[in-house]
């Protein structure tokens, strides 16, 4: 039943956090509110002054939800921002398209809102617009975030190409757009737009690990039978955010695939943002910390860690990676090894440029 049914987005449930020993209230409160995007507050009632994190989301299928446990990790810690992109088949027609330059300006203007004395945590595909965005501030000689957090992310997948990669290298433009791309239903409100619908991803994630996921599904039951409560709890509560799927705006979906994973735009230094050259060389005042996985099979080795060969403006000293050791894609931002292993790497890397 599990795999027949629709899955839709969950709230992210976050209503109360341990700060130094103390239960503190947790309420969601949107502070931006974007055609496409809502910037998220999660606003803690504590007198903790904490430093303020923006957690970018990726926009590539699923909702902002998938990033509940790397939330849950932060909110002791951190005074969270994040990203939560809206299903382009909820947005109406009048608003018009949605462009990867979009969300590059998004990001700018979050960080705007936020202030400079922020610190970036980006996943998987925002990477890419995150670093660009940062990139274009930096250019221009504004102040930047303290620390740019990149995980998993297609910084320059000429490196170690994936299934993924290797996928669109071989086909061409015409055929994502041919394959890939439909019009909303007229039950909507976003009726007659152009998206690349979120089960056509979603089929596209299963397809890649076929014998993955069907383990995993075959082990949820086996924890179920023997009793194993807790475990068998963690897959569900994944799975149900991992099957709750979004629709992407066409334009924005056939961008990224041209700009980041046919072209290399960014890693080749030739992306402009509309017309604005993208020059991470000029980050000079930003930290740069980045995650990989062992094991990811989406974002191979060394496409994320490219962003410290990008980087040339910032200073040896500033610049970190991890690569985390047994994990895959997912892993590296939610599950055991993200809480015991990663995030703890990551929170005394930002608190080191906190103080």
């Amino acid at each position: 039943m599990r795999l027949c049914k629709r899955y839709p987005k969950r709230p992210f449930g976050l209503t109360q956090v341990s700060i130094d020993g103390h239960q503190v209230a947790v309420s969601e409160a949107v502070v931006l509110d974007k055609a496409f995007c809502r910037l998220l507050h999660f606003e803690r009632a504590t007198p903790y002054r904490h430093p303020v994190v923006l957690l970018v989301a990726p926009l590539s299928g699923h909702h902002a939800t998938l990033l509940r446990e790397t939330v849950r990790a932060m909110l002791p810690d951190f005074d969270v921002y994040l990203t939560d992109w809206r299903d382009a088949r909820q947005v109406p027609l009048a608003e018009g398209a949605f462009h990867l330059d979009e969300y590059v300006d998004y990001v700018r203007e979050f960080i705007g809102y936020l202030g400079p004395d922020i610190y970036i945590v980006s996943v998987c595909q925002s990477t890419v617009p995150v670093l660009a965005a940062v990139s274009l501030m930096a250019s221009h000689g504004e102040p930047t975030p303290k620390s740019l957090t990149l995980i998993g992310g297609p910084v320059d997948v000429r490196r170690d190409p994936t299934v993924v990669n290797t996928l669109a290298f071989n086909k061409s433009l015409d055929w994502f757009e041919r394959q890939m791309i439909d019009t909303v239903p007229s039950m909507y409100p976003g009726a007659g737009r152009r998206v690349c619908p979120g089960f056509l991803q979603h089929l596209a994630f299963i397809a890649m690990n076929p014998d993955r996921h069907l383990k995993s599904h075959l082990n949820y039951y086996f924890d179920l039978a023997a009793g194993k409560t807790e475990s068998a709890s963690m897959h569900q509560c994944f799975y149900d955010d991992f099957n709750a799927v979004l629709d992407m705006d066409a334009e924005y979906y056939l961008e990224s695939v041209r700009v980041v994973f046919q072209e290399c735009r960014l890693a080749r230094g030739i992306w402009r943002v509309p017309g604005e050259h993208v020059r991470p060389g000029d980050i000079r005042s930003s930290a740069l910390i980045t995650v990989e996985g062992e094991h990811d099979d989406i974002c191979g080795r060394g496409q994320t860690r490219a962003a410290h060969d990008l980087c040339t403006g910032i200073d040896d000293s500033r610049k970190h990676h991890l690569t985390a050791r047994g994990c895959g894609h997912y892993g590296i931002f939610s599950g055991a090894r993200w809480r015991t292993r990663i995030y703890p790497r990551i929170r005394a890397l930002i608190y080191g440029y906190a103080a």
